[in-house]
């Protein structure tokens, strides 16, 4: 297991959660059952099923173990800071990225990024615009930008592939969290001609701003949605007072 081995078992149930192989109610296997399978220590595997309690997939029940909790909401993980790659793996959605425009750009011709970023106006950023296709249709326009001194020789083979994939594994720097704001905005001219037939002619706007493990925004995204398939659908659980 290349990651923690906690994060894969994790990884790996939730996929199967979602997929359906687990549907609502169902229980999951012992803890027991899950150590020998996974070739893992107990503690391990609880680990792993504390994730996925957190996460809302299932609700460890006294006597009854893990119970299947999730019911299908949104497509997409907007709650999670995850890489397009990882949802292809994890939930197994089969989208297709095309990189449609890579380039060399000045903050000072993109106000909201150099805003966003906190940035000067000589500052070089990669603009990657990327479109989401699933069954030859266009699901998703992502628009990204990212300080170009921070994240190096970035190509439009890396932004075909995964870059999050090449800044952890390549520059071995650690993505840490995002914040996120969600709006529904009529489409420009270039999303009404890439998203085709979109009724109504708005799109569900995902912006985020993501930082790095010390804190330094590096990344600002603004992923559209059609908005007539965009559902956001959230898990949140209440503290109890041991938990405060």
């Amino acid at each position: 297991m290349n990651r923690n081995k906690y994060q894969t078992i994790y990884q790996d149930i939730s996929g199967q959660i979602i997929k359906g192989e687990y549907h609502f109610h169902d229980q999951l296997p012992s803890e027991s059952l899950l150590v020998k399978k996974y070739n893992v220590s107990r503690e391990t595997v609880r680990k792993a099923l504390s994730l996925l309690q957190v996460n809302g997939y299932i609700q460890k029940l006294k006597g009854k173990g893990s119970v299947v909790i999730y019911q299908e909401g949104t497509n997409l993980p907007i709650s999670q800071l995850v890489s397009f790659q990882e949802i292809n793996a994890t939930l197994g959605i089969d989208y297709q990225t095309h990189v449609e425009s890579f380039k060399l750009v000045r903050a000072a011709d993109h106000p909201l990024a150099k805003a966003a970023l906190n940035i000067e106006d000589d500052t070089l950023l990669y603009e990657v615009v990327r479109i989401r296709t699933k069954n030859q249709r266009v699901n998703i326009i992502d628009t990204d930008y990212f300080i170009a001194e921070l994240i190096p020789d970035l190509t439009k083979d890396i932004a075909a592939q995964s870059i999050y994939a090449y800044i952890e594994k390549e520059l071995e720097l650690k993505i840490s969290f995002s914040n996120k704001a969600i709006t529904f905005e009529p489409m420009t001219d270039l999303e009404l001609r890439l998203f085709a037939e979109a009724v109504p002619p708005y799109a569900a706007t995902v912006r985020s701003v993501v930082h790095l493990a010390n804190a330094v925004p590096f990344q600002y995204n603004i992923s559209k949605h059609r908005a007539s398939e965009f559902r956001f659908v959230d898990f949140s659980r209440r503290m109890t007072e041991v938990d405060k």
